[in-house]
């Protein structure tokens, strides 16, 4: 997988759609797990401060973790 868009390289929309095609929902919550990584939270939800432009990518990652 690519690494995540830099925020000062990127658009909202660009990071946005990386965040998306990083954390699919696969629609098998028992399988996938990703709702248990991010405490019940859409990824998009999880990433909106790196998606915003607010924070980077590994900072949000730090705190799911």
């Amino acid at each position: 997988m690519n690494t995540a868009p830099i925020i000062e390289e990127s658009t909202t929309e660009e990071r946005r759609e990386y965040i998306k095609n990083r954390y699919p929902c696969l629609s098998d919550c028992d399988m996938c797990g990703l709702c248990k990584v991010f405490h019940g939270k859409d990824p998009e939800n999880a990433y909106e401060d790196y998606i915003q432009g607010k924070r980077s990518f590994m900072e949000v990652s730090a705190e799911y973790k």
